[in-house]
């Protein structure tokens, strides 16, 4: 099956107006990262959010009034409302469209791992290239850990493969794929198992120059991920029909048997 990866958002919210449905595959690394999150001093947590003492004050509320997932958490796919899920649109997304979603994508998370669209989360604050100023051991990991990639290790990209995923399409930002797809061990394990991963990147070219701005990126992104979703895209021949928002596959600069494919825009004038 073809699935979509995308990354998480920072502005969380607990958006209610869908329900969720699933639970989290990795709930209880949840919780174990969030207990540890819990022992840290302020201090050290700010520092591992790289927060200001206002918003630092915001994060500290929102880590003591994280609970699991139950029937009354909303769902990822709304309670995440950074530029990315805006563009998606998910709030008038047809029945049919949000059941692709469910099957077809994938959020990355710092503090969950991998969630499907409609698994309950609680707000939090843990982005997955936050570094520990020391190594610390968290419940049920062996060894002690100085970030969260060793404390993944290949788990993510070993759920997607047992899921049945043959073609993993990211659309990730790089500090998320690293943890699915794009590491030395995730991008191993992937081959090995037989899975294709095709890296789609969203720019403009400008004066012969081919840039992605973080900001436009996290736009189309969100509209890509809407586009597959009004036209079910199920095989990686279809990816090469977006063209939305000025941007079409760029043949040049994409990389042959679509490993990679360049989405360009010609810039505003």
């Amino acid at each position: 099956m073809l699935r979509l990866v995308i990354s998480p958002a920072k502005k969380m919210v607990a958006e209610d107006s869908l329900p969720s449905v699933t639970t989290p595959r990795f709930a209880s690394d949840a919780q174990a990262l969030t207990s540890l999150l819990r022992s840290l001093p302020a201090e050290k947590l700010q520092r591992l959010w790289r927060t200001s003492d206002a918003l630092t004050a915001r994060c500290l509320a929102t880590l003591e009034a994280w609970e699991p997932a139950g029937p009354a958490s909303p769902p990822a796919l709304l309670a995440y409302q950074g530029i990315q899920y805006t563009r998606m649109a998910p709030a008038v997304m047809t029945q049919r469209q949000l059941d692709y979603l469910q099957d077809h994508l994938r959020i990355l998370s710092g503090l969950y791992g991998l969630l499907r669209p409609f698994d309950g989360v609680c707000p939090y604050r843990l982005e997955m290239g936050a570094k520990f100023s020391e190594p610390l051991c968290v419940v049920g990991q062996g060894a002690p850990v100085c970030n969260l990639y060793q404390y993944w290790g290949d788990r993510l990209a070993w759920a997607l493969v047992q899921e049945g995923t043959d073609v993993l399409v990211n659309v990730a930002s790089e500090e998320y794929a690293k943890a699915a797809c794009s590491g030395s061990g995730t991008s191993e394990l992937l081959a090995d198992a037989g899975v294709q991963v095709v890296t789609c990147l969203f720019g403009t070219e400008k004066g012969g120059r081919w840039l992605q701005r973080a900001t436009a990126a996290k736009e189309t992104r969100g509209t890509f991920v809407r586009w597959c979703a009004e036209h079910e895209v199920c095989e990686v021949g279809e990816l090469s029909g977006f063209e939305e928002a000025g941007y079409r596959l760029d043949e040049e600069r994409s990389q042959a048997g679509s490993h990679r494919l360049v989405f360009s825009r010609l810039p505003q004038e």
